[in-house]
């Protein structure tokens, strides 16, 4: 690990000034202090705000950089990390990235130079930023909930933890097809996301499982989250011919789904029947109870913190990716009467 003084050897300074362009506590010449800045990035230091591990080079702490920390599934990943973190001995240093390439770049360094032993992150829609730094540094890193494709060069790539996708949004579909239901409308997620494409993905298999033609004019974006789905749902809703069903893929745009539903003087599941990805704790307050996927959000949270472990006790094993299975809770917002939970089952690579 690049120390300060291999920095200022780097930079043909001295340590004091390395020091004062770290801490600016000293005005340092504009060429000097980028000197200084591009030694730090070639040897890959990161400063050191944790004297404990200037003897141990661990700190017993992980990083977490997710987004839309009030977002209910997030808060339960977050409990589960916490809990797992805990029960091992670890603490947690958490950081929101508000789903911004740039953004997530500056808080991942920043917990970086907290000296975090691992991180947890849930990417955002372009991740490469995020990527490059993680391996550049050599970051032991666990992507959460999003999940990337394997690099191209070959290399191992990251380790990952999340839910299924493709095929829970697929049984919602076909569920809504089983019911009588042709048009069947899709309030989608921010473009680029893993879970916008799988869940987009779902959707097509369930309309061509359930002998559906696919029809662009149904599928809007909401960028999970609650105003744009609002918007979203009231485009759908001022089609010539609307959709007499809805599938919204997170639970903050099936908020936003419902109030323009509401805005509309339409009632669930008389004049539009409605199923959501997500379930969340007061799902079944609603009247009509929501049908909804049910993604394990606790323990994929604690699933992270077991790979992330993993990966520090073994730094050099090849990168894996897990995925854990849904539920399908059956409720009322579809039109069927209550009926017992389904699950939805769930892969492991």
């Amino acid at each position: 690990m690049a120390t300060m003084a291999d920095v200022a050897r780097r930079a043909g300074v001295s340590v004091a000034t390395v020091s004062h362009v770290l801490n600016e506590t000293r005005p340092v010449l504009p060429h000097t202090r980028q000197a200084v800045l591009d030694a730090m990035e070639e040897l890959g230091y990161t400063p050191n705000t944790l004297a404990r591990s200037l003897v141990t080079s661990r700190t017993r702490s992980i990083g977490l950089a997710v987004s839309a920390i009030s977002n209910p599934y997030f808060t339960e990943i977050l409990q589960g990390v916490e809990a797992a973190a805990l029960e091992h001995g670890y603490s947690l240093l958490i950081a929101d990235p508000h789903d911004d390439p740039v953004h997530e770049r500056k808080v991942v360094q920043l917990l970086h130079e907290r000296r975090v032993d691992g991180m947890i992150v849930a990417p955002s829609a372009d991740p490469r930023e995020l990527l490059a730094y993680l391996g550049r540094h050599k970051v032991p890193a666990v992507l959460l909930d999003r999940v990337v494709d394997a690099p191209a060069d070959g290399s191992t790539g990251f380790d990952q933890v999340c839910a299924d996708s493709a095929e829970p949004t697929a049984r919602l579909v076909t569920h809504l097809a089983g019911l009588g239901h042709r048009r069947i409308g899709l309030v989608a997620g921010l473009p680029g996301l893993s879970t916008t494409s799988e869940r987009l993905a779902g959707y097509r298999d369930g309309l061509a499982a359930a002998g559906l033609a696919h029809d662009e004019g149904l599928v809007v974006h909401g960028n999970s989250e609650s105003p744009g789905a609002e918007q979203a749902t009231t485009a759908l809703l001022s089609l010539t011919s609307p959709p007499t069903a809805l599938v919204t893929a997170n639970n903050a745009m099936t908020m936003g789904a419902l109030r323009s539903l509401r805005d509309h003087g339409l009632s669930v599941p008389d004049d539009i029947a409605l199923c959501c990805f997500d379930d969340f704790a007061w799902a079944d307050l609603f009247s009509p109870r929501l049908t909804a996927i049910a993604q394990p959000s606790r323990d994929i949270g604690a699933q992270a913190v077991s790979v992330l472990l993993d990966r520090l006790a073994a730094p050099d094993r090849p990168a894996r990716t897990v995925r854990l299975p849904c539920t399908f809770v059956h409720r009322t917002s579809c039109g069927c009467p209550e009926q017992s939970l389904t699950s939805v089952k769930g892969t492991a690579s």
